[in-house]
């Protein structure tokens, strides 16, 4: 609000919230985010940026509140193929990720004979 209230009407400018960092406390930044935006109404030429996203959700959340710009990591763009994917088929797609790990790794469960 304070940085808000500094700006002349007219300067452009850009501010940015560490929205990843407020969700790294465990708190829901897209309140903030809103209330960010709602605060900034009275200097048009300001614009508000999602900065430190931590998940790809944060891309959609910060695109249907309005947020003029986001700045996100490789790592998130990244998961941007699985936008719309079938649940089961990422499900199984983890499941055998982790089977794979853990045999590389060299683990094994021991199965009892009357469990086969």
């Amino acid at each position: 609000r304070a940085v808000t209230e500094a700006l002349a009407p007219e300067t452009s400018s850009i501010i940015s919230v560490f929205a990843g960092r407020i969700a790294d406390t465990g708190r829901d930044p897209l309140p903030i985010m809103v209330e960010s935006l709602e605060i900034m109404r009275a200097r048009p030429k300001a614009e508000l940026i999602w900065a430190s996203p931590r998940e790809l959700l944060n891309i959609f959340q910060a695109d249907a509140i309005g947020c003029h710009i986001i700045t996100v990591t490789n790592d998130v763009l990244g998961k941007l193929g699985g936008v719309g994917k079938d649940l089961d088929m990422f499900s199984l797609e983890t499941v055998k990720m982790f089977y794979n790990d853990a045999r590389a790794a060299g683990y094994t469960i021991a199965v009892p004979e009357n469990a086969k």
